[in-house]
Protein backbone atom coordinates (compact mmCIF):
# COMPACT_ATOMS: atom_id res chain seq x y z
CA UNK A 1 0.00 0.00 0.00
CA UNK A 2 1.41 3.38 -1.02
CA UNK A 3 2.31 6.00 1.55
CA UNK A 4 1.28 8.77 -0.87
CA UNK A 5 -1.61 8.15 -3.28
CA UNK A 6 -4.36 9.93 -5.18
CA UNK A 7 -7.89 8.93 -4.14
CA UNK A 8 -9.97 9.17 -7.30
CA UNK A 9 -13.30 8.82 -5.51
CA UNK A 10 -12.58 11.56 -2.97
CA UNK A 11 -10.53 13.65 -5.45
CA UNK A 12 -8.00 14.09 -2.68
CA UNK A 13 -4.46 13.19 -1.66
CA UNK A 14 -4.41 10.17 0.64
CA UNK A 15 -1.56 9.83 3.14
CA UNK A 16 -0.71 7.25 5.77
CA UNK A 17 -0.70 9.32 8.98
CA UNK A 18 2.76 8.51 10.30
CA UNK A 19 2.23 10.37 13.56
CA UNK A 20 -0.04 7.58 14.79
CA UNK A 21 2.12 4.54 14.02
CA UNK A 22 2.75 1.98 15.36
CA UNK A 23 -0.27 2.18 17.66
CA UNK A 24 -2.79 3.03 14.94
CA UNK A 25 -2.90 2.73 11.14
CA UNK A 26 -5.02 5.52 9.69
CA UNK A 27 -5.30 7.58 6.51
CA UNK A 28 -5.29 11.38 6.35
CA UNK A 29 -6.83 13.17 3.36
CA UNK A 30 -5.79 16.51 1.87
CA UNK A 31 -8.32 18.35 -0.28
CA UNK A 32 -6.34 21.57 -0.76
CA UNK A 33 -2.72 22.56 -1.23
CA UNK A 34 -2.84 24.34 2.13
CA UNK A 35 -3.83 21.09 3.83
CA UNK A 36 -1.02 19.34 1.95
CA UNK A 37 1.55 21.89 3.15
CA UNK A 38 0.24 21.51 6.69
CA UNK A 39 0.53 17.70 6.47
CA UNK A 40 4.16 18.05 5.35
CA UNK A 41 4.95 20.60 8.07
CA UNK A 42 3.32 18.53 10.84
CA UNK A 43 4.96 15.31 9.61
CA UNK A 44 1.78 13.48 8.75
CA UNK A 45 3.96 12.58 5.77
CA UNK A 46 7.75 12.59 6.11
CA UNK A 47 10.81 11.32 4.29
CA UNK A 48 12.26 13.28 1.38
CA UNK A 49 10.83 11.14 -1.45
CA UNK A 50 7.35 10.99 0.11
CA UNK A 51 7.40 14.75 0.72
CA UNK A 52 8.29 15.39 -2.93
CA UNK A 53 5.43 13.25 -4.23
CA UNK A 54 2.99 14.78 -1.74
CA UNK A 55 4.00 18.29 -2.83
CA UNK A 56 3.43 17.35 -6.48
CA UNK A 57 -0.10 16.19 -5.70
CA UNK A 58 -0.54 19.34 -3.58
CA UNK A 59 0.23 21.49 -6.61
CA UNK A 60 -2.24 19.46 -8.68
CA UNK A 61 -4.83 20.20 -5.99
CA UNK A 62 -3.94 23.89 -6.28
CA UNK A 63 -4.79 23.71 -9.97
CA UNK A 64 -8.24 22.31 -9.23
CA UNK A 65 -8.74 24.86 -6.43
CA UNK A 66 -7.96 27.81 -8.67
CA UNK A 67 -10.92 29.72 -10.14
CA UNK A 68 -8.75 30.99 -12.99
CA UNK A 69 -10.21 30.96 -16.49
CA UNK A 70 -6.97 31.92 -18.28
CA UNK A 71 -3.53 30.34 -18.35
CA UNK A 72 -1.72 33.41 -16.94
CA UNK A 73 -4.10 33.54 -13.98
CA UNK A 74 -3.78 29.81 -13.37
CA UNK A 75 0.02 30.04 -13.51
CA UNK A 76 -0.06 32.85 -10.98
CA UNK A 77 -2.14 30.70 -8.60
CA UNK A 78 0.15 27.71 -9.12
CA UNK A 79 3.26 29.75 -8.35
CA UNK A 80 1.68 31.06 -5.16
CA UNK A 81 0.78 27.54 -4.09
CA UNK A 82 4.26 26.26 -4.93
CA UNK A 83 5.76 28.94 -2.70
CA UNK A 84 3.59 27.84 0.23
CA UNK A 85 4.41 24.17 -0.32
CA UNK A 86 8.15 24.82 -0.71
CA UNK A 87 8.30 26.53 2.69
CA UNK A 88 6.69 23.61 4.52
CA UNK A 89 10.08 21.90 5.11
CA UNK A 90 13.22 23.55 3.72
CA UNK A 91 15.93 20.89 3.94
CA UNK A 92 14.59 18.11 1.69
CA UNK A 93 15.53 19.02 -1.88
CA UNK A 94 12.92 16.61 -3.27
CA UNK A 95 10.23 19.05 -2.22
CA UNK A 96 11.49 21.86 -4.46
CA UNK A 97 12.59 19.38 -7.14
CA UNK A 98 9.06 18.03 -7.55
CA UNK A 99 7.50 21.50 -7.49
CA UNK A 100 9.93 22.78 -10.11
CA UNK A 101 9.17 19.81 -12.33
CA UNK A 102 5.44 20.50 -12.04
CA UNK A 103 5.90 24.21 -12.74
CA UNK A 104 8.05 23.52 -15.80
CA UNK A 105 5.19 21.51 -17.25
CA UNK A 106 2.72 24.32 -16.52
CA UNK A 107 4.96 27.08 -17.87
CA UNK A 108 5.58 25.23 -21.12
CA UNK A 109 1.95 24.33 -21.70
CA UNK A 110 -0.20 25.82 -24.47
CA UNK A 111 -3.92 25.02 -24.33
CA UNK A 112 -6.92 25.32 -22.05
CA UNK A 113 -6.66 25.75 -18.27
CA UNK A 114 -8.86 22.69 -17.67
CA UNK A 115 -6.58 20.47 -19.72
CA UNK A 116 -3.56 21.75 -17.78
CA UNK A 117 -5.23 20.88 -14.49
CA UNK A 118 -5.55 17.25 -15.53
CA UNK A 119 -2.03 17.19 -16.98
CA UNK A 120 -0.68 18.35 -13.60
CA UNK A 121 -2.46 15.51 -11.83
CA UNK A 122 -1.06 13.04 -14.37
CA UNK A 123 2.45 14.44 -13.82
CA UNK A 124 2.12 14.08 -10.05
CA UNK A 125 1.07 10.47 -10.56
CA UNK A 126 4.06 9.96 -12.86
CA UNK A 127 6.40 11.30 -10.17
CA UNK A 128 4.89 8.85 -7.67
CA UNK A 129 5.15 5.88 -10.05
CA UNK A 130 8.75 6.71 -10.96
CA UNK A 131 9.66 6.82 -7.29
CA UNK A 132 8.65 3.19 -6.82
CA UNK A 133 10.68 2.04 -9.83
CA UNK A 134 13.72 4.09 -8.76
CA UNK A 135 13.57 2.73 -5.22
CA UNK A 136 13.67 -0.85 -6.49
CA UNK A 137 16.66 -0.09 -8.74
CA UNK A 138 18.51 1.45 -5.79
CA UNK A 139 17.64 -1.58 -3.69
CA UNK A 140 19.12 -3.95 -6.26
CA UNK A 141 22.39 -1.99 -6.40
CA UNK A 142 22.60 -1.57 -2.63
CA UNK A 143 21.79 -5.19 -1.82
CA UNK A 144 25.15 -6.18 -3.36
CA UNK A 145 26.80 -4.47 -0.36
CA UNK A 146 25.04 -6.79 2.13
CA UNK A 147 26.30 -10.33 2.68
CA UNK A 148 24.56 -13.32 4.18
CA UNK A 149 24.70 -13.05 7.97
CA UNK A 150 25.45 -9.32 8.13
CA UNK A 151 24.34 -7.06 10.95
CA UNK A 152 23.70 -3.49 9.86
CA UNK A 153 22.83 -0.26 11.66
CA UNK A 154 20.01 1.87 10.27
CA UNK A 155 19.16 5.42 11.33
CA UNK A 156 15.77 7.20 11.11
CA UNK A 157 13.16 5.69 8.75
CA UNK A 158 13.84 5.16 5.06
CA UNK A 159 11.35 2.43 4.19
CA UNK A 160 8.10 2.49 2.26
CA UNK A 161 6.75 5.06 4.75
CA UNK A 162 9.46 7.56 3.79
CA UNK A 163 8.85 7.12 0.06
CA UNK A 164 5.88 6.43 -2.17
CA UNK A 165 6.65 2.72 -1.77
CA UNK A 166 9.50 0.25 -1.12
CA UNK A 167 12.09 2.59 0.45
CA UNK A 168 15.68 3.81 0.07
CA UNK A 169 18.12 2.53 2.74
CA UNK A 170 15.54 0.24 4.32
CA UNK A 171 14.57 -0.79 0.80
CA UNK A 172 18.14 -2.05 0.32
CA UNK A 173 17.86 -4.12 3.50
CA UNK A 174 14.44 -5.42 2.42
CA UNK A 175 15.83 -6.44 -0.99
CA UNK A 176 18.73 -8.33 0.60
CA UNK A 177 16.24 -10.11 2.86
CA UNK A 178 14.01 -11.05 -0.08
CA UNK A 179 17.09 -12.40 -1.89
CA UNK A 180 17.42 -14.90 0.93
CA UNK A 181 20.26 -13.22 2.81
CA UNK A 182 20.11 -13.41 6.59
CA UNK A 183 20.23 -9.80 7.77
CA UNK A 184 19.93 -8.45 11.30
CA UNK A 185 19.17 -4.75 11.80
CA UNK A 186 20.15 -2.58 14.75
CA UNK A 187 17.56 0.19 14.66
CA UNK A 188 18.55 3.58 16.07
CA UNK A 189 15.61 5.05 17.99
CA UNK A 190 16.27 8.37 16.19
CA UNK A 191 15.33 10.97 18.76
CA UNK A 192 13.48 13.16 19.37
CA UNK A 193 10.61 11.92 17.16
CA UNK A 194 11.69 8.27 17.33
CA UNK A 195 11.19 7.47 13.65
CA UNK A 196 13.41 4.43 14.05
CA UNK A 197 11.67 2.96 17.08
CA UNK A 198 8.18 3.78 15.84
CA UNK A 199 8.35 3.42 12.06
CA UNK A 200 11.40 1.40 11.00
CA UNK A 201 10.75 -1.26 13.64
CA UNK A 202 7.09 -1.42 12.55
CA UNK A 203 8.11 -1.91 8.92
CA UNK A 204 10.67 -4.58 9.78
CA UNK A 205 7.91 -6.42 11.63
CA UNK A 206 5.81 -6.41 8.44
CA UNK A 207 8.73 -7.80 6.39
CA UNK A 208 9.76 -10.43 8.95
CA UNK A 209 13.31 -9.05 9.19
CA UNK A 210 14.97 -9.61 12.61
CA UNK A 211 15.98 -6.44 14.46
CA UNK A 212 16.82 -4.87 17.80
CA UNK A 213 16.04 -1.28 18.74
CA UNK A 214 19.03 0.56 20.22
CA UNK A 215 19.36 4.04 21.66
CA UNK A 216 21.10 6.47 19.33
CA UNK A 217 24.05 6.78 21.71
CA UNK A 218 24.55 2.99 21.79
CA UNK A 219 25.55 2.81 18.11
CA UNK A 220 29.22 3.50 18.88
CA UNK A 221 29.29 0.60 21.34
CA UNK A 222 28.07 -1.88 18.73
CA UNK A 223 30.35 -0.50 16.02
CA UNK A 224 33.40 -0.84 18.28
CA UNK A 225 32.39 -4.36 19.33
CA UNK A 226 32.85 -5.65 15.80
CA UNK A 227 29.23 -6.81 15.55
CA UNK A 228 28.30 -4.45 12.71
CA UNK A 229 29.30 -4.92 9.07
CA UNK A 230 27.73 -1.79 7.52
CA UNK A 231 25.70 1.36 8.20
CA UNK A 232 22.86 2.35 5.87
CA UNK A 233 21.10 5.74 5.99
CA UNK A 234 18.96 7.87 3.71
CA UNK A 235 19.45 11.54 2.83
CA UNK A 236 17.38 14.67 2.43
CA UNK A 237 19.95 16.51 0.34
CA UNK A 238 23.42 15.75 -1.02
CA UNK A 239 25.77 18.54 -2.12
CA UNK A 240 27.89 18.32 -5.27
CA UNK A 241 30.98 17.34 -3.26
CA UNK A 242 29.21 14.39 -1.58
CA UNK A 243 28.37 16.03 1.76
CA UNK A 244 25.15 14.40 2.99
CA UNK A 245 22.35 16.09 4.97
CA UNK A 246 20.24 13.56 6.83
CA UNK A 247 18.28 13.13 10.05
CA UNK A 248 19.99 14.53 13.13
CA UNK A 249 22.42 12.02 14.61
CA UNK A 250 23.70 10.76 11.25
CA UNK A 251 26.96 12.71 11.54
CA UNK A 252 27.83 11.13 14.91
CA UNK A 253 26.97 7.71 13.49
CA UNK A 254 29.25 8.29 10.50
CA UNK A 255 32.12 9.39 12.77
CA UNK A 256 31.81 6.24 14.86
CA UNK A 257 31.59 4.03 11.76
CA UNK A 258 34.69 5.67 10.26
CA UNK A 259 36.68 5.31 13.46
CA UNK A 260 35.91 1.58 13.53
CA UNK A 261 36.43 0.88 9.84
CA UNK A 262 32.77 0.11 9.16
CA UNK A 263 31.49 1.21 5.71
CA UNK A 264 28.90 4.00 5.70
CA UNK A 265 26.40 4.05 2.83
CA UNK A 266 23.77 6.75 2.16
CA UNK A 267 21.07 5.46 -0.22
CA UNK A 268 20.00 8.38 -2.38
CA UNK A 269 17.95 8.84 -5.56
CA UNK A 270 19.67 11.24 -7.95
CA UNK A 271 16.86 13.77 -7.47
CA UNK A 272 18.16 14.23 -3.91
CA UNK A 273 21.58 15.33 -5.19
CA UNK A 274 21.70 19.13 -5.41
CA UNK A 275 24.51 20.03 -7.80
CA UNK A 276 23.80 23.74 -7.31
CA UNK A 277 25.36 23.50 -3.82
CA UNK A 278 29.13 23.08 -3.76
CA UNK A 279 29.29 21.74 -0.20
CA UNK A 280 27.16 20.82 2.76
CA UNK A 281 27.52 24.11 4.62
CA UNK A 282 25.19 25.60 1.99
CA UNK A 283 22.37 23.18 2.82
CA UNK A 284 19.59 24.88 4.83
CA UNK A 285 18.99 23.06 8.11
CA UNK A 286 15.48 23.06 9.52
CA UNK A 287 15.20 23.76 13.24
CA UNK A 288 11.94 22.46 14.61
CA UNK A 289 9.78 23.34 17.61
CA UNK A 290 11.64 22.77 20.94
CA UNK A 291 8.49 21.09 22.27
CA UNK A 292 9.49 17.94 20.37
CA UNK A 293 12.39 17.66 22.82
CA UNK A 294 10.82 19.18 25.94
CA UNK A 295 7.45 17.41 25.90
CA UNK A 296 8.85 13.87 26.10
CA UNK A 297 7.54 11.97 29.11
CA UNK A 298 8.73 8.91 31.03
CA UNK A 299 6.12 6.90 32.94
CA UNK A 300 3.70 9.75 32.41
CA UNK A 301 6.02 12.39 33.89
CA UNK A 302 8.01 15.13 32.09
CA UNK A 303 11.71 14.35 31.68
CA UNK A 304 12.79 18.01 31.60
CA UNK A 305 12.50 20.74 34.26
CA UNK A 306 9.66 23.20 33.95
CA UNK A 307 10.88 26.25 32.05
CA UNK A 308 13.78 24.40 30.36
CA UNK A 309 14.85 25.50 26.90
CA UNK A 310 15.99 23.28 24.02
CA UNK A 311 17.49 23.36 20.54
CA UNK A 312 16.01 21.03 17.96
CA UNK A 313 17.82 20.88 14.59
CA UNK A 314 16.13 18.25 12.45
CA UNK A 315 19.18 17.41 10.32
CA UNK A 316 22.96 17.44 10.32
CA UNK A 317 25.58 17.24 7.56
CA UNK A 318 27.98 14.31 7.21
CA UNK A 319 31.18 15.32 5.38
CA UNK A 320 31.95 13.39 2.20
CA UNK A 321 35.22 12.13 3.70
CA UNK A 322 33.16 9.86 6.00
CA UNK A 323 31.08 8.37 3.18
CA UNK A 324 32.22 5.04 1.74
CA UNK A 325 29.90 5.10 -1.28
CA UNK A 326 26.55 6.57 -2.25
CA UNK A 327 23.91 4.16 -3.56
CA UNK A 328 21.78 5.61 -6.39
CA UNK A 329 19.32 4.15 -8.87
CA UNK A 330 22.08 4.42 -11.48
CA UNK A 331 24.62 2.45 -9.46
CA UNK A 332 27.15 2.84 -6.67
CA UNK A 333 29.10 6.11 -6.57
CA UNK A 334 32.55 6.12 -4.97
CA UNK A 335 34.91 9.03 -4.21
CA UNK A 336 35.92 11.45 -5.57
CA UNK A 337 32.28 12.50 -5.38
CA UNK A 338 32.85 15.94 -6.90
CA UNK A 339 33.80 14.15 -10.12
CA UNK A 340 31.63 11.04 -9.95
CA UNK A 341 28.31 12.43 -8.66
CA UNK A 342 27.69 14.74 -11.65
CA UNK A 343 28.27 11.83 -14.04
CA UNK A 344 25.43 9.95 -12.31
CA UNK A 345 23.06 12.90 -11.98
CA UNK A 346 23.58 14.62 -15.33
CA UNK A 347 22.36 13.22 -18.64
CA UNK A 348 24.30 13.19 -21.87
CA UNK A 349 23.00 16.65 -22.73
CA UNK A 350 24.40 18.10 -19.50
CA UNK A 351 20.98 18.66 -17.94
CA UNK A 352 19.70 17.10 -14.75
CA UNK A 353 17.73 13.96 -15.47
CA UNK A 354 13.99 14.38 -14.99
CA UNK A 355 13.13 10.70 -14.66
CA UNK A 356 14.68 10.40 -11.22
CA UNK A 357 11.67 11.25 -9.11
CA UNK A 358 11.24 10.19 -5.57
Amino acid sequence: MRTVAWDEEKQALRLIDQRLLPAEFKFAYCYTYQETADAIRKMVVRGAPAIGAAAAFGLALAGFQSKANTLPDLLRDLREAADVLAKARPTAVNLTWALQRMLRLAEGYVGTPDKLRHLLLAEAQRIADEDVAINKRMAEHGATLIHDGDTVIHHCNTGALATVDWGTALGVIRMAHEQGKRVHVLVDETRPRLQGARLTAWELEQYGIPYDIITDNAAGYFLRSGEVQAVFVGADRVAANGDVANKIGTYMLALAANDNGVPFYPVVPTSTVDLSLRHGAQIPIEERDPSEVLDIQLHGRPVTPKGASARNPAFDVTPARLVTAIVTENGLVYPPFDLNLPAVVLGADGKETTDSAD
